[in-house]
């Protein structure tokens, strides 16, 4: 039967894409592993392999096209002996609405009125999908199809889901359909429509951006932020002249090695101790519970042409300040050309996002769901002080703001890490021990 090849959600926060490219034709045979197109996601461009091996009996969706949904059909694959006639068919018993009472055994014979579940057996008579290279392997290894769960479209059983699958699994009961994971909300804010944005501006000049997947991608997600997630602002004066001066000799130290540290990477080695020194606060919101992470997994904001990632420093507090360096601006690198995997954006507990290069004295980030804090971090500038001893004298001041999910840490928590962070910069030699 002709299996429909599906719109595949590459990013959590995906519900539609753009497919880019087709490295495929119709009429070209595939096999597992096989890079069938290429899928602009809301972050990314990425590469969509075929699971199953066969034919290009159809391609639906032609190369360019935006807004496909996730699970929207995009090519039909043929199985050996299909031809293209099979595919009207195939497509009508897929799409044949479900019938009112419980079919007999004897007319599971006939084809099922729906998409088959992928259930643990088939006690129930209905039938059993399966492609004929994951059918050889199955019976190359005595396997039992029908206590296999497929993980194809409709249920299909594909060649990876035999691979792993031994001769004494035992089939597992699925009582009922997972929960699907919850994405951001496509809307946007509420408020005027466009239409009535733009009698508003009839008589001015102007010119109509059209928003891509990423831009709708953050104003969804930031808009939830701010609607959903009870923020509260801790602010600190950070003093950086001892960083400075740390900084320049290290630097002067790894020139040798190409290796120039920045003001940055300071601040991310000292949020990753601190989350270390204050465990509580390293911990994310999970809708009915919080989660609390043992390693100091930090983010930080990386702004791009349209938009911006955060990818992830994994570990940071283990990481030396040249390796914190190093990955920091590989990752920043790859993310201005879009060429980061989900994974590497994804997760962490903390992020920072960092204007001072940008002259900005001080301003209070958005909270990235689903983390417990934001730090953002303004400019370091010349100000008049007052010393311990009373004196009057200049330093160099950074202004930091600490935003904070108040279902994760409460005022005092917060305080007490936002602390830890100002104590790791104004001592950075503690940071190394």
């Amino acid at each position: 039967m002709p299996t429909e090849i599906l719109m595949p959600a590459l990013s959590p926060t995906m519900e539609e894409g753009t497919l880019a490219k087709w490295l495929v034709k119709e009429g070209d045979t595939v096999s597992s592993g096989d890079v069938m197109c290429e899928i602009e996601t809301d972050k990314a461009t990425m590469e969509f392999e075929a699971v199953d091996e066969g034919v290009i009996g159809k391609i639906l969706i032609a190369e360019g096209t935006e807004g496909v949904k996730v699970n929207a059909a995009i090519a039909v694959l043929l199985e050996d002996g299909e031809s293209a006639d099979d595919i009207g068919t195939a497509s009508a018993k897929l799409s044949a609405p479900a019938p009112t009472t419980t079919a007999a055994p004897e007319t599971a014979a006939e084809g099922p009125k729906t998409a088959p579940a992928a259930t643990a057996s088939k006690s129930d008579g209905s039938r059993l999908f399966a492609s004929p290279l994951a059918r050889r392997i199955a019976e190359q290894k005595g396997l039992d199809l029908a206590q296999i769960k497929g993980s194809g479209p409709h249920g299909r059983i594909v060649k990876a889901d035999v691979e792993g699958a031994t001769q004494t699994a035992a089939p597992k009961a699925d009582a009922a359909a997972p929960p699907q994971a919850s994405s951001a909300p496509a809307a946007m804010a509420s408020g005027p429509s466009s239409d009535a944005i733009a009698k508003m501006y009839a008589d001015r000049e102007y010119e109509e951006v059209t928003l891509n997947g990423m831009r709708k991608t953050i104003a969804a997600r930031l808009t939830e932020a701010k609607q959903t997630v009870p923020h509260f602002y801790l602010r600190r004066d950070i003093q950086l002249d001892a960083l400075m001066a740390f900084r320049a000799q290290l630097n002067k130290q790894l020139e040798p090695r190409g290796v120039k540290l920045s003001v940055n990477d300071f601040i991310i080695k000292a949020c990753a101790l601190a989350l270390q020194q204050v465990p509580d606060a390293n911990a994310v919101w999970a809708g009915d519970k919080v989660f609390k992470l043992k390693p100091s997994d930090v983010a930080v904001a990386v702004a791009i042409e349209g938009g911006l990632f955060t990818p992830v420093l994994k570990d940071a507090e283990m990481k030396s300040l040249s390796a914190l360096s190093a990955e920091m601006k590989d990752l920043a690198a790859r993310a201005r050309d879009r060429k980061l995997a989900p994974h590497e954006y994804q997760g962490g507990s903390f992020a920072i996002s960092n204007l001072g290069m940008f002259g900005i004295d001080n301003f209070d980030a958005v909270i990235n769901p689903p983390h417990g804090a934001i730090l953002a971090v303004g400019a370091g500038t010349k100000k008049p002080i007052v010393g311990t001893d009373g004196e009057l004298g200049i330093a160099t001041v950074m202004s930091v703001t600490l935003s904070v999910d108040h279902r994760v840490i409460d005022g005092a928590l917060g305080a007490e890490l936002l602390n830890a962070i100002k104590a790791n910069l104004e001592a950075p030699m503690t940071m190394l021990a």
